[in-house]
């Protein structure tokens, strides 16, 4: 039986022997392009080729891309353990033509593999070919009909056409398409999934297990464009996608992806950790779960190995999803404790050896599952309780669903994404209102949007006939001599007669010394100038070799083709020390911490710099010294820094660090600090892969200081710190403080330290003191409260406890409610009291009356108004404040008649 390694391996060699170069998959998390969330196919990484934005270097490739497909256009989150061969993570085994050969040698070549590297019968297969589309003005595929009769074996009859759902292919809302041809295979009758649905036939694309999609054979000649059109592409290719996983249980004769060797070992180990035996079945609600398990545990060790971190926005956001998905199914097996980190290791093992990646990062990725998982754990029982709540109402209701604002509730304050409260109702046979969750989500984010602010929006272009020479002017000049091309703006591009005052565009320069945001350092600004016109440039970005420079017109008025000086703002030189003190602060962070420590990200700007990097704690106050101290060490030694442009394999053979995930040509920058030259580049003690702008000597950098270290993520902390001007600027104000504070306090410098720790310590005797006297007064307020309980009226098996306390506190109320509901195990408790001038209203509800229908929050926002104040909170506590003591018996006696109405109607 061949391992899904094998199977690899071989389909990678077979498209070498055919003069296909192997290329490595890029990142879960694509580079560069904003319209996906992950990478969902291989062609991905070469999308800039078929837009014809950049040039291939081979012109063919093959490899085994890592994919998600968890959100977005294409999303199989909800398929996932539903049924036996959907996954929100899988391999994808492609090979690609570049404009070199097109349908036929595609078709030829993978029938050869199947059938005869691979031996599966042919008898066993169909193929598929688009039927063309009335809508785009697309006519049926005849091309690759006829070709698949006359190089493979395939009778007629088994050569089937389907329409643009099933064969034509696209990888967004926009971008390179076509029409595709896929590969079938009958597994059998006894394979069918639907043979209890009504009306089911078994057939190629009818939606049941027998018979299954193998390979998908795309032929991009297409662009489909925002307004919905499709246009030819400048040249043809060829984009192939197998699954490795379907592909594996066929050669391995198993009936499901699942019990191949790239889930088994995972599921052995789920079962062995739950107690559970997977016996594959459909139904059944356990086997469900280790499949789901199985499955989102692969997807987030690669997808954090990849830099995904969980959030709530974004991938970040369906990353989040998808390790709750999993830890609520853990539940269904009993395991309530974190557990999918400690799984993590088994995936590492797997596939390691492919993705060498995932040894590299396995604790880092372990760190952060397990702080994700102990979060959701502690709201996760809370929440179901409120689900529960919220599906007994929705059992009672005509349409049996779950409302919009309880869905919205379960998200926003339990973590619960739609998805998960959805399944959670499908298995009550409720439904969720998704319009209504739709709306309060968008209104959150509306009032999110209004927060931020605005920026001018670029459009992407067919940059490839724009481009700007940049190499020498953005590294060794501060102004250039420059011609106008064009503009461009969210229309496009143009060549205008005038540029007129106050228009807000982007202009192309022939050539420009102004460096184009990229690599974390943010873009240029300055001013393009000539005797007619002055233009602001705000902001510089680059689109492939299209440099933009964004602004506003402000004086006069430039026209296309005239000649300008292009001139860079004086911000650049504080940008310049910020990054080269960015590469100090990661080889200070390593020696101090360690090599484990990776870059996460990071922002250098004229302001400050800022670093994200791997690290499961926050640094102690001594490693923060020692970093800043190692950094300052450097700076005052002046240690030269040497740019050289390496071959790539070069560059990594010295040591060089590239940013993880990041894409680099052939050819790679890198910034060598402590070297004269590029003949000592190997003795250099810093050494990285780097595009951006960076001093001579170090000691142009002036001073480095940590102004603060905090957690973004789970394993991910961040250091801001200042440089140059900007670091001066700080320490006078800081200096200030200290003078001003001297002052006040009537001490010197010297003594300053001292003065404030005294007072300090007499703070915290007096705040002793005054917790000593509330828990003395509070032995009252516990027993006032007990004869309250004794007291009290019953309905049923609830305890309805009302009444005043004398003055008292916030939290001695609190306390007091807290033990009233603890000792009467069921109860509704609703205190008062009085305190300067204020009354307080106090509201806790045990969780077996709020399941039937009984609020804190609702009862107090009843009775507030009689204390002219207002309030609200959770089901289980809440309080309101008022400023009319006097209400306070009037509001008790409203508690007691709202609450003994809603009990009797029960």
């Amino acid at each position: 039986m061949a391992s899904a390694k094998q199977i690899r391996r071989d389909f990678i060699d077979f498209f070498k022997s055919k003069g296909h170069e192997f290329v490595p998959s890029s990142p879960i998390v694509p580079i560069g392009d904003d319209t996906l969330l992950f990478a969902n196919a291989g062609m991905n990484q070469f999308k800039d080729i078929f837009l014809g934005l950049s040039s291939p270097e081979f012109p063919r490739a093959a490899n085994s891309q890592k994919c998600v497909r968890a959100g977005g256009k294409h999303n199989d989150l909800e398929d996932v353990g539903t049924d036996t061969y959907h996954h929100t993570f899988f391999e994808m085994l492609g090979n690609w033509s570049f404009g070199d050969y097109f349908k036929a040698e595609a078709i030829e070549w993978a029938w050869e593999l199947i059938t005869k590297k691979w031996a599966i019968p042919s008898e066993k297969l169909y193929a598929t070919v688009f039927a063309g589309d009335k809508s785009d003005g697309l006519d049926i595929d005849n091309e690759a009909a006829e070709l698949w009769l006359k190089v493979t074996t395939l009778p007629k009859e088994r050569v089937l056409a389907f329409g643009r759902k099933d064969n034509f292919w696209e990888m967004g809302e926009t971008g390179p398409c076509g029409p595709c041809s896929e590969i079938h295979i009958d597994l059998g009758p006894d394979r069918c999934d639907k043979k209890n649905v009504p009306g089911h036939k078994c057939a190629v694309n009818a939606g049941c297990s027998r018979f299954i999609e193998l390979w998908n054979l795309v032929f991009i000649q297409y662009n489909r464009l925002e307004d919905g059109r499709v246009l030819p592409l400048p040249a043809k290719h060829v984009d192939t996608g197998m699954g490795l996983e379907r592909v594996a249980a066929v050669l391995q004769n198993k009936r499901s992806n699942y019990d191949t060797d790239l889930f088994a070992p995972l599921i052995e180990k789920i079962s062995a950790l739950c107690g559970q035996k997977y016996t594959g079945s459909l139904d059944k609600r356990t086997d469900i779960a280790l499949r789901v398990i199985a499955d989102h545990l692969r997807c987030l060790v690669f997808a954090i190995t990849d830099g995904c971190m969980p959030s709530n926005e974004g991938r970040g956001y369906v990353l989040r999803r998808i390790l709750r998905r999993a830890s609520r199914f853990g539940r269904v097996l009993n395991l309530h404790d974190p557990f999918i980190f400690n799984l993590a290791p088994t995936v590492v093992d797997l596939m390691g050896d492919f993705y060498q990646e995932l040894r590299a990062r396995q604790d880092f990725v372990r760190s952060v599952i397990e702080s994700e998982e102990s979060s959701f754990g502690r709201t996760l029982d809370r929440g179901i309780e409120i689900f529960n709540t919220a599906a007994e109402k929705a059992q009672t209701s005509k349409d049996k669903t779950i409302t919009g604002e309880n869905a919205f509730e379960l998200y926003d304050t339990y973590g619960f994404p739609l998805d998960l409260t959805g399944l959670m109702a499908k298995e009550k046979n409720l439904k969720v209102d998704t319009a209504g969750f739709d709306e309060l989500m968008e209104k959150q984010r509306s009032r999110a949007r209004a927060a931020q602010k605005n920026t001018m929006q670029m459009v992407n272009v067919t940059a490839s006939e724009l481009p700007t020479t940049d190499d020498l002017g953005k590294y060794h000049l501060d102004k250039c001599d420059a011609a106008i091309v064009g503009t461009i703006d969210p229309e496009g591009f143009k060549t205008p007669d005038r540029i007129e005052k106050d228009i807000k565009t982007g202009i192309i320069l022939d050539k420009t010394c102004f460096y184009a945001e990229s690599g974390g350092q943010v873009g240029d600004c300055g001013v393009i100038e000539s005797k007619t016109g002055k233009f602001i440039v705000e902001n510089t970005i680059k689109i492939a070799n299209c440099i933009i420079h964004q602004g506003q017109m402000a004086e006069g008025s430039f026209s296309t083709d005239e000649k300008v000086k292009a001139v860079v703002g004086k911000d650049r030189n504080s940008i310049k020390k910020n990054h080269t003190a960015t590469h100090l602060l990661q080889w200070a962070l390593q020696q101090t911490l360690g090599s484990s420590v990776a870059q996460q990200g990071s922002l250098v700007c004229s302001e400050y710099l800022r670093f994200d990097f791997t690290c499961p704690k926050a640094l102690t106050a001594e490693q923060t010294k020692k970093v800043e101290t190692l950094v300052r060490e450097k700076i005052a030694a002046d240690s030269p820094v040497t740019k050289a442009v390496l071959l790539k394999e070069q560059a990594q053979k010295l040591g060089a660090m590239a940013l993880f995930g990041e894409k680099y040509g052939n050819e790679v920058r890198v910034i060598a600090i402590g070297v004269e030259d590029e003949n000592q580049l190997a003795d250099a003690f810093s050494k990285e892969f780097c595009g951006g702008t960076h001093v001579d000597r170090l000691g142009d950098i002036g001073g480095f200081k940590i102004i603060k270290e905090e957690s973004i993520s789970a394993g991910v902390r961040r250091i801001t710190a200042l440089t140059g001007e900007k670091l001066n600027e700080f320490l006078e104000k800081r200096s200030e403080i200290v003078e001003s504070l001297c002052e006040t306090l009537k001490v010197s410098t010297d003594d300053l330290v001292n003065k404030v720790n005294k007072l300090v310590d007499e703070n915290k005797k007096l705040t002793k003191q005054l917790k000593s006297a509330s828990k003395q007064t509070g032995v009252d307020i516990m027993a006032e409260a007990k004869q309250l309980l004794d007291g009290c009226e019953k309905i049923g098996q609830a305890s309805v406890i009302i009444g005043r306390l004398s003055a008292s506190s916030v939290e001695q109320a609190r306390e007091a409610a807290d033990m009233l509901k603890k000792k009467a195990k069921s109860a509704v408790v609703v205190l008062g009291f009085a305190e300067n001038e204020n009354a307080t209203l106090l509201a806790g509800v045990t969780d077996d009356l709020i399941k039937k229908g009984l609020k804190a929050g609702d009862i107090v926002k009843e009775i507030a108004p009689l204390i002219d104040g207002g309030g609200g909170g959770r089901p289980q506590m809440a309080q309101a404040g008022g400023k009319k003591p006097e209400g306070i018996d009037n509001a008790l006696a409203k508690a007691a008649e709202i609450i003994k109405e809603k009990l009797a109607g029960n």
